[in-house]
């Protein structure tokens, strides 16, 4: 008997003791391609011993530092790795343990930025539907989806949630991309003016959403139009960049692609690749001295964050991408997957849109191609397919909710940034055996 308190208590998982490479076995020996890394975690792979004696090495030195009373080494080698390749702007790092940790830091900072500028009326944020910015009560706030907000709702933060650039779903015939990326963009104007300016502390947003819309890429412009209302409002921009981060897209920041840099910045999962829950808050200069030139602090903190141990973890994961040519092999073998799964399931009658960036994918499922009607919620098909393909030996992330938090279908896929052309191969085969299997 287990005293485990599991995610699921209906479900009985197998024990993970190993992993190698793009693959996790469990104590029967079983091996399963792992194509979602997780949850967009392990884009080093499994087994990665640059980064595990990195971490020994680490804590053969020291352990932990409480960060009320110092820093230490590797934070600080970690902070200035991060700030020499971060977008233009962006000049200090808060290190943390996880994406939530991180989104939340963002609102508080948010927050109390504004009111050491001597705006406290600036209280109010934006973000967006079918949005995930975390499991904390300010993070879960944040996010739009309406599946995971539910129960919780009496607990929740005001925020207002706008459309988001979901061109599948939401472009018009006729609209160009880019006259439909204008038009997505120009719902957080409408939105700011409707609360007023001068009450509007930010906007935050996934460049390339991941759990809840499935690898959802902005349109042309969109960001671009963002960052300039933004401006314009003076409203400062976050970008969630947890789960799309760090290599995942094709550039070490997804926004890069985009053309434009935030003002706060959060990244996790691929910072710290599985081997040490690490994440980070990263700010502009501007943000950092109104705190710096005003009370002094951010008030604000967790017992372990800039723990030694896991910065030295992120410190290793970053220089192993940085160094090992890891990025632009995203976007190689990313072009490879896209065009495996347009061979495989372009033309498959329930597979409606497929999407993303370098090695982040997405394939929305449906009822009815032509009307891209969905399955009925009651059918169960992402969970089914999550089951079916663990089944066959490979890890997806499928999940429901997709158009409004209840209907919908996607497969979220996140592969180690090593998997080679035969495993894509695999991934394709097993995921193609899993839909036929459910659907």
């Amino acid at each position: 008997m287990s005293h485990i308190f599991p995610r699921h208590s209906k479900l009985d998982p197998p024990v993970a003791v190993a992993g190698e490479g793009c693959y996790l076995i469990d104590a029967s020996g079983k091996r399963y391609l792992d194509g979602s890394g997780g949850a967009a975690v392990s884009c080093l792979g499994h087994g990665d011993k640059a980064v595990t004696e990195a971490i020994k090495a680490q804590l053969d030195r020291l352990a932990f530092a409480h960060t009320g009373f110092f820093t230490s080494e590797p934070a600080e080698a970690l902070a200035d790795l991060l700030i020499a390749n971060a977008p233009a702007g962006l000049d200090r790092v808060y290190l943390v343990s996880g994406g939530s940790e991180a989104t939340e830091a963002a609102i508080k900072l948010a927050r109390q930025y504004w009111v050491e500028k001597g705006a406290p009326e600036r209280a109010k944020l934006i973000a967006r539907k079918q949005s995930y910015h975390g499991n904390t009560i300010g993070a879960l706030s944040a996010g739009g989806n309406e599946w995971r907000r539910a129960q919780f709702g009496p607990l929740l933060l005001d925020v207002s949630h706008i459309a988001p650039c979901y061109e599948y779903r939401l472009r018009q015939g006729g609209e160009s991309l880019e006259a439909y990326g204008l038009r997505a963009a120009q719902a957080l104007e409408d939105e700011i003016l409707r609360l007023g300016p001068e009450t509007v502390m930010a906007f935050m947003a996934e460049p390339v959403v991941g759990a809840t819309a499935g690898a959802l890429a902005p349109a042309p412009g969109y960001f671009r139009r963002i960052r300039e209302i933004c401006d314009r409002y003076g409203v400062l921009l976050i970008l969630d960049e947890v789960m799309c981060g760090m290599g995942r897209t094709g550039s070490l920041f997804a926004c890069e692609q985009d053309g434009i840099a935030p003002d706060i910045a959060c990244i996790a999962k691929g910072l710290g690749a599985g081997y040490q829950p690490v994440g980070a808050m990263l700010c502009t200069a501007e943000i950092y001295d109104t705190l710096a030139n005003g009370s002094g602090f951010f008030q604000h903190g967790h017992t372990y964050i800039g723990h030694p141990a896991a910065a030295a973890a992120g410190l290793a994961v970053v220089t192993a991408l940085l160094d090992r040519g890891l990025v632009p092999r995203v976007r190689e073998q990313g072009a490879k997957l896209a065009e495996r799964l347009r061979d495989r399931f372009g033309q498959h009658p329930h597979v409606g849109d497929i999407r993303g960036r370098g090695l982040f994918r997405g394939i929305e499922l449906v009822q009815d191609r032509a009307t891209k009607e969905p399955f009925d919620p009651t059918r169960g098909v992402a969970g089914r397919i999550k089951k079916a393909a663990f089944e066959a030996g490979l890890i997806c992330y499928p999940m429901a909710g997709t158009i409004d938090g209840r209907r919908g279908d996607h497969i979220l896929l996140a592969p180690p940034f090593i998997i080679e052309d035969g495993q894509l191969d695999e991934l394709t085969d097993k995921l193609d055996q899993a839909i036929g299997a459910v659907i």
